[in-house]
């Protein structure tokens, strides 16, 4: 990683990529920025019901940005565990294994349920799926198939009806 010009306490930041290229990043990230632990992290879904149409475009581009992230990254550095933690290919297939509670969960909020299904917060389906053991593009598309089938189950809805609640529960 290459640091470059400082200014107000932001700096921007280039990544060695495998094969010699740099990618760039030219979006500031302030100095002392740390991201906090997954369930440390607070998160805000007030937004306006008319805002819904943006949240679908974003759940529906998300394949491509993770595609575009990994596509020339090496095999060694995508299995590569650092810090014993998750792979980057582990968190592509994460992912992918995810699919099926969001579906789940639309489907719950749709039907009207008090409660959404339940998070496996062991991510049991994950340690057990040996996504290192995968061809990546496999782990891509299965994820690109399941988003856009779940983007497509969305848009069958009417914006005003996300402007209900639910309730939200972890195990």
């Amino acid at each position: 990683m290459h640091t470059k010009k400082k200014q107000n306490g932001y700096e921007s930041k280039s990544f060695a990529i495998p094969g010699g290229t740099m990618m760039e990043h030219n979006l500031p990230r302030p100095l002392s920025s740390k991201v906090p632990a997954w369930f440390e992290r607070k998160f805000d879904f007030t937004f306006p019901a008319e805002q819904y149409p943006n949240v679908c475009v974003r759940l529906w581009g998300t394949p491509a940005r993770l595609e575009e992230i990994l596509r020339k990254v090496t095999t060694d550095v995508l299995v590569g565990k650092p810090q014993e933690k998750w792979s980057a290919q582990e968190h592509a297939g994460h992912l992918l294994d995810l699919e099926p509670l969001w579906m789940a969960r639309v489907d719950d909020f749709l039907t009207d349920r008090d409660t959404l299904a339940v998070a496996d917060l062991g991510n049991r389906k994950t340690h057990e799926a040996n996504h290192n053991a995968q061809e990546l593009a496999e782990i891509l598309a299965g994820f690109r198939t399941a988003r856009l089938r779940l983007v497509e189950h969305l848009g069958t809805f009417e914006p005003d009806l996300f402007a209900r609640t639910s309730l939200l529960l972890c195990q």
